[in-house]
C-alpha cells in the first residue's frame, strides 16, 4: 500500500509536469525519505495555480477546501490517501498566530523560505530523483538538528504551535534543538496559550504516544513549554519529574491514559486535564481510574483477594498492572502476584455474578440503603469461594438482611 501511495504521488507530479507546470514532493515526505523512513503521506508543491490544478485533475477528483491558501486536495483511487497539492507561495502577516492573512503565489525558493524548519523545507523531484535544498535542510538532517528557517522568533510568531512541533521533531527523530531555535522558544513559551486547545492537545498526545516520550518531556521542561501545556507535571519536584519520565519511558506502546497516569500526582483530576487538552472523556476517566486503583495494585499481595480481583478483572486491569511493573519492576512482590493472577482463565478471574439486584428483589428482599453493600458482600463471598450457587447467594442475602 505504501508503494502504491508513492506511485499515486508520482503520478500527480507527472500529470502536472505534462500540463506544463513545475511540481515536486515537499516537506515531511522528503525528510522521511532521506532519513530512510517510509513517508506516511506525500505532499506536492507546484507552480500551478489552484484553478489550474483542478483543470489538470478535474473537479470531481479535487477538493478546493484550502484553495484560498493555494491548496487543492487531489483524490486518488480507492484506498489511496488524498494528496494535498499546494501552489508555491509566500505568506503575508499572521495576525491570528496560526494562518497567514493573505498569500502570494511565487517560486519554489520563496516557498521554502516560509516553511517552519530546515528539515521540512526540502523538495524532491521524483522524476529526476533529485533533492532541491534552498535552506540547508540536508546539512541539518546529517547533523541531526532541528533549526528554524531564518529568524526563529519570526517563524514562531507566525504560528505559535511551531514551538511544540520543534520539540516533537527533536524528540521523535532523536535530534538536537538548534541553540537559537531553543532560545526563541524559551523567550516566547508563554505565548503557546494563544494556540487552540485542540492543536496543543493533539501535538502533546503525539509526543506522549511516541517511544521517545521521556526525551519530549525533558525538552518541554528545557524549553519552558511544560508549565504552559502540562502544568500539573511541571509543578512536580525535579526528582518526581525524573521518576515520572522513567516510568513513562518503560511503558512502551501505551495508550494516552496510561502515559498521563504515569506523569500525574494522585491528587489531580485527570478528567479536567483531558477536557482542557480536548482529549476524549474516556481518556480522562481511564486516567482517573488508573490513579485511583494504583494503591490497590501496589500492595495487592497483602490485600483481600476480592479487592484486587475487582481491579484486575476490570477492562483496564492489565494497564494498571503494566503501570505497576513500570514503576517497581517485574520482580516486585505485588507485580508478580498481579501478573500471575492475570494469567488465570477468564472464568476464574472474573466469574459471572451469582445473583443480581433484580434476583434478590424477586426473592422477596426489599431494596434499601444497604442493598448495594449486600451485593458487594455476596460478590466477595463468591470470589473467596465461600459460596458457589445462586441459592447460596440468596440465603446469604437473607442472613445479611436479618443482621441489619
Amino acid at each position: 500500500m505504501k508503494n502504491a501511495q508513492r506511485e499515486f504521488a508520482v503520478e500527480v507530479v507527472r500529470k502536472l509536469r505534462t500540463a506544463g507546470h513545475a511540481a515536486l514532493f515537499a516537506g515531511g515526505c522528503v525528510r522521511d525519505q532521506l532519513l530512510g523512513t517510509a513517508p506516511k503521506d506525500f505532499d506536492v508543491a507546484t507552480s500551478a495555480l489552484p484553478d489550474q490544478v483542478r483543470e489538470v485533475f478535474g473537479v470531481r477528483r479535487t477538493l478546493a477546501i484550502g484553495a484560498s491558501f493555494g491548496v487543492i486536495t487531489v483524490l486518488g483511487p480507492k484506498g489511496m490517501t488524498p494528496i494535498e497539492v499546494a501552489t508555491f507561495r509566500s505568506d503575508g502577516a499572521y495576525s491570528d498566530g496560526r494562518r497567514p492573512d493573505a498569500v502570494r503565489f511565487t517560486s519554489a525558493e520563496e516557498d521554502a523560505q516560509r516553511r517552519d524548519f530546515t528539515i521540512n523545507g526540502l523538495f524532491f523531484d521524483p522524476i529526476a530523483k533529485e533533492v532541491i535544498d534552498y535552506v540547508g535542510g540536508q546539512t541539518d538532517l546529517a547533523a541531526k538538528v532541528v533549526r528554524a528557517i531564518g529568524d526563529p522568533a519570526a517563524r514562531f510568531a507566525e504560528d505559535k504551535l511551531r514551538m511544540l512541533r520543534a520539540v516533537r521533531f527533536a524528540a521523535t527523530l532523536e535530534f538536537a534543538l538548534d541553540g537559537a531555535t531553543l532560545a526563541a522558544i524559551q523567550t516566547h513559551a508563554a505565548e503557546i496559550s494563544q494556540v487552540s486547545a485542540e492543536r496543543i492537545g493533539a501535538e502533546l498526545k503525539r509526543m506522549l504516544l511516541d517511544k521517545n516520550r521521556a526525551r519530549a518531556l525533558e525538552l518541554l521542561e528545557q524549553s519552558q513549554l511544560a508549565a504552559a501545556v502540562l502544568p500539573e507535571y511541571a509543578l512536580l519536584s525535579a526528582h518526581a519529574r525524573a521518576e515520572a519520565r522513567r516510568i513513562a519511558s518503560e511503558l512502551g506502546n501505551a495508550a494516552a491514559a496510561m502515559v498521563l497516569a504515569a506523569l500525574l500526582p494522585v491528587e489531580v483530576n485527570p478528567t479536567v486535564i483531558a477536557t482542557r487538552l480536548r482529549w476524549t472523556r474516556d481518556e480522562g476517566e481511564q486516567t482517573a481510574w488508573l490513579l485511583r486503583v494504583a494503591s490497590v495494585i501496589a500492595d495487592a499481595h497483602l490485600r483481600p483477594w476480592p479487592q484486587v480481583q475487582r481491579v484486575l478483572a476490570a477492562p483496564w486491569g492489565p494497564a494498571a498492572v503494566a503501570l505497576q511493573t513500570a514503576k517497581h519492576g517485574a520482580d516486585d512482590p505485588a507485580t508478580r502476584f498481579c501478573v500471575g493472577k492475570l494469567a488465570l482463565p477468564a472464568a476464574d478471574l472474573n466469574p459471572p455474578a451469582l445473583v443480581s439486584g433484580a434476583d434478590l428483589i424477586a426473592a422477596g428482599l426489599a431494596p434499601g440503603p444497604k442493598f448495594g453493600q449486600c451485593l458487594e458482600q455476596i460478590r466477595d463471598a463468591q470470589l473467596l469461594g465461600f459460596i458457589a450457587t445462586a441459592e447460596e447467594a440468596t440465603d446469604l442475602a437473607r442472613r445479611l438482611a436479618l443482621d441489619e
